[in-house]
């Protein structure tokens, strides 16, 4: 399971990144929002731990976007506001719990470990592409033979389009009108889409010649 962790205070967060990793997690930590914002879309997280009054957008902006842009991993606030209204604020912005400062890192692992275990267990649901090869619709993840395979946001997002338009032909046009808002040079499409199918050794994305890409997928 990996952990991407947001928490400003640095004593507080190599304390919780040394004790989730000797029990078994891999944690990413970060400082401030926008670093943890580009981290989401470069790694895939099975949970977020998010502090809330962290440098640039705070953390209840950070995950309404994230969820705005259609990011479904579990997340956890972890903070010293402690107001009913700051609570209300927490589950609005889309967290699956809400930990009040100080907490015993052993209460976190506890809190943790439900939120993986009911968010996964009710909600998880893949493709398969290729043999081997699936996609989890819900995590927004691509593994081959059980191991995630790392992508950019740019690739993330061309495989979201493809499969929200799963077994159609997607078009230059489409993408730019999907992914970008605006006009981009066809071949910048085909290197990324390259780039994408370079990263495993099955084939799944179809060319077709002078039309589009597609994703043959059954069922």
């Amino acid at each position: 399971m990996r952990v991407l962790l947001l928490e400003d205070e640095y004593a507080l967060r190599i304390s919780i990144e040394e004790f989730l990793t000797e029990i078994g997690y891999d944690v990413d930590g970060f400082a401030g929002s926008e670093e943890a914002y580009d981290a989401v879309y470069a790694t895939s997280y099975d949970i977020l731990l998010l502090d809330v009054n962290v440098p640039g957008r705070n953390g209840f902006e950070l995950l309404q976007e994230l969820r705005g842009d259609g990011i479904k991993i579990p997340a956890i606030f972890l903070t010293s506001m402690t107001t009913m209204n700051d609570l209300k604020s927490g589950y609005e912005a889309g967290c699956c719990d809400y930990i009040r400062k100080p907490f015993d890192l052993m209460e976190l692992q506890l809190r943790m470990e439900q939120v993986i275990k009911s968010f996964y267990h009710e909600n998880r649901t893949t493709v398969t592409l290729a043999e081997g090869l699936e996609y989890d619709t819900t995590h927004f993840s691509l593994t081959y033979n059980g191991e995630t395979v790392a992508l950019s946001k740019t690739e993330k997002e061309i495989l979201g389009v493809l499969l929200k338009y799963k077994n159609q032909v997607v078009s230059a046009e489409m993408f730019q009108e999907e992914i970008w808002g605006e006009y981009v040079d066809p071949a910048n499409i085909r290197v990324q889409i390259n780039n994408l199918r370079k990263k495993v050794p099955v084939e799944f994305i179809q060319n077709r010649r002078g039309i589009g890409y597609i994703i043959p997928v059954k069922g």
